[in-house]
Formats: C-alpha cells, structure tokens, sequence
C-alpha cells in the first residue's frame, strides 16, 4: 500500500476527555469514556486507542497509519449519519495488525459498494468516494444485521 508522508498536516488536537497520548498496554476491547456521536468525537477516540492502547515498546502506528486510521473512521461515520440513519454506536478494538472498528447505524440497507472493486468514480458527482477510500485502506470489511433493526459495519485497519 502506497502512503505518502503527511506528518505535516496531522492534527495535534488533544484526546477526548482529558485522556493521555502515552502508550498502554494492549487490551481486548476499548470502551469509550462517553457516547460517540460525530465523526469527530469518533476519530479522536480511534486515535486514543492506538496510542494508549495498541502502541508499545514493541510497535509503533506510524502518523501516516493514523491518518488512514482517521480517513477510514470519518468515512463511516459520515455514512452512518449520512445513510444510516444516525450514528448509533462506535467501537475501536487493538488487534496485533491494527484496530478493528466497529460502526452501529440504525439502517438495514447493506450498502453495495460496501463489497465493491474500490473504483473511485469516474466522474465528479460530489460523493461517491468513501467506500472506494474504505476498501483501499481497510480489511476484513463485514456488515452485519444488528439485533432489533439497523446494522454494523466492521473493517480492520492494519497499523503495521
């Protein structure tokens, strides 16, 4: 996968909820200290789980790796406010190749670009993008029913 440096252009913001940036040990799930609600509070909440949790003395994401971490999360989280009714829940979980992403919408339409060749679109239509910037930068992409209506999308995106 191709990645140019853009340390330049990352954010430096501080983590929600007056976390720390330091390194933790590794955990098997990672519960947000409050609802996610925006893409916002979702990439800022990614971004805490990687260097809290899944960065140790043996790895470290690198900021290209947390950009595409951020391109991905804001994708699915804007699908899920955008085309899914809402953002009904978001979970980040460490794994030894990256972070699996969890997003909760309250919509039942699998979207079919969702299993797509990752094209970008041909022409300009102002959207259109996301999926094929999802497909590129993620993995194990799933989409699963969730119980009493709408879904979850999963994907991995690999930090190593």
């Amino acid at each position: 996968m191709d990645r140019t440096d853009t340390t330049a252009i990352a954010s430096a913001a501080s983590p929600p909820g007056g976390m720390s940036w330091e390194a933790a040990p590794v955990t098997t799930a990672a519960v947000a200290p409050a609802p996610i609600t925006t893409a916002a509070m979702a990439r800022a909440y990614a971004r805490s789980v990687v260097l809290e949790q899944w960065n140790n003395a043996d790895r470290t994401a690198t900021e290209a790796a947390l950009i595409d971490l951020s391109l991905v999360v804001s994708e699915l989280a804007a699908n899920a406010v955008r085309h899914g009714g809402g953002l009904a829940g978001f979970e980040v979980t460490p794994t030894r190749q990256g972070v699996r992403l969890a997003v909760h919408d309250n919509s039942d339409v699998v979207p079919a670009a969702a299993f797509g060749p990752g094209s970008l679109p041909t022409k300009h239509h102002g959207n259109g993008y996301g999926w094929p910037v999802i497909i590129r930068l993620a993995r194990d992409i799933a989409v699963e029913p969730r119980p009493g209506g709408g879904k979850t999308v999963s994907v991995l995106v690999p930090l190593v």
